[in-house]
């Protein structure tokens, strides 16, 4: 009896002692995993049951093609996301301007955004995290060079590269132009081109010569893409710099698209193309139209001597000058303002505001013009005729509902006039129901019937 407990006492030590071992030998195999896990690098990407991806946090700078795939992006789509990142510089600076990449859906980012490792937006220093010092770099970001007041439409590449933008990122900036159809519209409309960090467009914003909001049913005066429907044209070989406007025309382009060649041949190109790339450069010629062109085009090298900058002068010298006394201010044309001593700037600005009218009614307008030399728009004034005449006039009651959006004096007060006059066709009681300033109701009159 006695040897059979103590066979039992040394039965239950043994279990106790190998139940300890197992329990060791799992803690420290426990502790080695654990430590493991520690250490993964921020990029990786942990995998559950279900194909699931549970994320540790991450630098989506580190990441390459085949990490973004393994994030349950598409081949194309992972390439996309690393060509964005190129234009923006090599970096994304911000969980911002990751977020703008089209690829990238609302759900997939809110699933990602807590494991980013970057700031919510970009600052005036661009942040990026470094995996192997596991803390943020800073590299400081170059000011941008802005040359004062400007107009984005009339900017080349070659312009927002100066200003301080890499050259991919300067060729999409132009590309987001064209998309909207030639021109950015509005600031609002030019801060959402994905390139344009906050900080970017908080520099530029103060200097750029547009509205805040595009108007409604904005469109621009041309687009790259848009030539007036034509019979087929039949192409004849011909040198781009002795024809003239109406030889441009028939080659189907626009008045407007005429005049702007002619303005890019004279002006930027100093007289004369000088090779096929000037011609395709011009922003009005399409990529489409240019290869039609192409076959066709014969650059003399005589024709570019006589249109070098010395004999361009010299032909501005020997030309007629225009007699400003009898030029009508509702007709004088772009060149004419330029003629006169006015910038390209302020000549752009009047003609578009007197078009934005549809004329002008009295020379008050001309010298309220946005950013106008005030001094010389007086001299113009004293020295050239006003002809209003053929301005269109309406009532409040037959106005065409576009035109009340469309001009400038009565854009703000349109949907009011048009609710108002549904119900009370009466003039005098559309004004009380507005019930304006004085000096606002005393413009509009400008252009109503009497």
């Amino acid at each position: 009896m006695k040897s059979k407990l103590k066979f039992t006492d040394s039965k239950k030590y043994f279990l106790a002692f190998s139940a300890a071992g197992i329990i060791i030998v799992a803690a420290l195999f426990y502790y080695r995993n654990d430590s493991t896990a520690q250490n993964t690098p921020p990029t990786a990407l942990h995998f559950v049951e279900k194909n699931q991806k549970a994320f540790t946090k991450f630098n989506p700078n580190d990441l390459e093609q085949t990490q973004w795939m393994e994030m349950g992006f598409s081949e194309k789509q992972a390439a996309t996301i690393l060509k964005y990142k190129d234009l923006l510089g090599g970096n994304f600076s911000s969980k911002a301007e990751l977020k703008k990449c089209y690829v990238i859906s609302e759900e997939k980012f809110s699933e990602m955004e807590p494991y980013l490792l970057l700031p919510e937006t970009s600052t005036g220093n661009k942040a990026y995290y470094s995996s192997s010092f596991g803390n943020y770099q800073k590299e400081r970001k170059t000011r941008l060079q802005i040359p004062g007041k400007f107009n984005p439409d009339h900017f080349s590449a070659v312009d927002f590269e100066k200003m301080g933008f890499s050259e991919k990122q300067a060729a999409a900036i132009i590309k987001y132009k064209n998309y909207l159809g030639g021109s950015f519209l509005s600031k609002e409309k030019f801060s959402e081109c994905f390139v344009i960090s906050e900080e970017n467009f908080r520099q530029m914003a103060p200097y750029l010569l547009l509205p805040e909001k595009a108007p409604v049913q904005a469109r621009p005066a041309f687009t790259k893409y848009s030539y007036p429907e034509k019979e087929k044209i039949t192409y004849q070989v011909f040198d781009p710099n002795v024809i003239g406007a109406e030889d441009w025309k028939a080659l189907g382009f626009s008045e407007k698209q005429t005049q702007v060649i002619l303005n890019y041949r004279e002006r930027n190109l100093k007289g004369s193309f000088k090779s096929l790339e000037d011609i395709k450069n011009c922003f009005v010629i399409s990529e489409e139209k240019f290869e039609e062109l192409k076959p066709f085009i014969r650059l003399n090298v005589e024709t570019m001597k006589k249109t070098t900058p010395e004999s361009s002068s010299k032909l501005a010298e020997n030309a007629v000058k225009t007699d400003f006394s009898k030029v009508d201010l509702n007709q004088i044309t772009y060149r004419q303002l330029i003629e006169f001593g006015f910038d390209e700037k302020s000549a752009g600005m009047m003609i578009g505001f007197r078009k934005k009218l549809g004329g002008f009614v009295n020379t008050k307008q001309i010298v309220e013009t946005y950013d106008i030399d005030k001094d010389l728009a007086q001299k113009l004034i004293s020295t050239a005729f006003l002809d209003d005449s053929k301005v269109q006039k309406y009532t409040l009651v037959d106005a065409p509902a576009e035109w009340l959006q469309n001009h400038p004096y009565f854009k703000y007060s349109a949907d009011k006039i048009i609710y108002y006059r549904t119900s009370n066709p009466d003039e005098k009681k559309i004004w009380k129901f507005l019930k304006l300033k004085p000096e606002y109701e005393a413009r509009m009159r400008l252009y109503l019937k009497n």
